[in-house]
């Protein structure tokens, strides 16, 4: 008897013209992703146990599936979805049936509330600027500022700092 696929974990996001999934699963070889006006479908085998997941998420409203992608990243699968129309309301639900799913979380890091001033980081992410935003999408750092800390206004010199006196021996 063979198992029956399991959901795999999803995080959700988005935009005013895009919605981000991501499948945490590691090392999903050639995962099987289509995407309708009103759906995604995802099939994979990966996970420490590499067992197979599969899922159909029937989205709150409908989307682009010619502009919509997916990135097969080693440690996950990152999904940008296309709104059809980028000038509704942002949606309230990822899915159609506005059930709670065990599998899906949202993304608090690459999350933007609807009144937030502006979509820094992502070109803006009008509905012109997809293009560039899927340009940019191969280091995906998702937030903006392309991800590494900026510790040059540091002084190293100003005042000294207790760590750096020497550790006394135990006695």
């Amino acid at each position: 008897m063979t198992e029956q696929p399991l959901p795999p974990p999803v995080m959700w996001a988005q935009r005013s013209a895009v919605v981000f999934l991501t499948i945490n699963l590691e090392d999903v070889k050639d995962p099987e992703i289509k995407f309708s006006k009103d759906s995604v479908y995802f099939k994979g085998t990966g996970g420490v146990e590499k067992k197979d997941y599969e899922v159909t998420m029937p989205l709150y409203k409908e989307i682009d599936p010619d502009k919509s992608k997916s990135f097969n990243r080693e440690r996950c699968i990152e999904i940008v979805l296309a709104k059809a129309n980028p000038e509704e309301p942002y949606w309230p639900y990822l899915t159609s049936d506005k059930k709670k799913h065990h599998w899906l979380k949202c993304d608090f890091n690459k999350w933007h509330d609807e009144d937030d001033s502006g979509d820094e980081g992502l070109g803006g992410m009008g509905g012109g600027d997809f293009e560039e935003m899927m340009r940019q999408m191969g280091g995906l750092g998702a937030g903006g500022g392309g991800g590494k800390p900026n510790f040059d206004d540091l002084d190293a010199d100003e005042g000294g700092d207790s760590d750096d006196e020497p550790i006394p021996d135990l006695e």
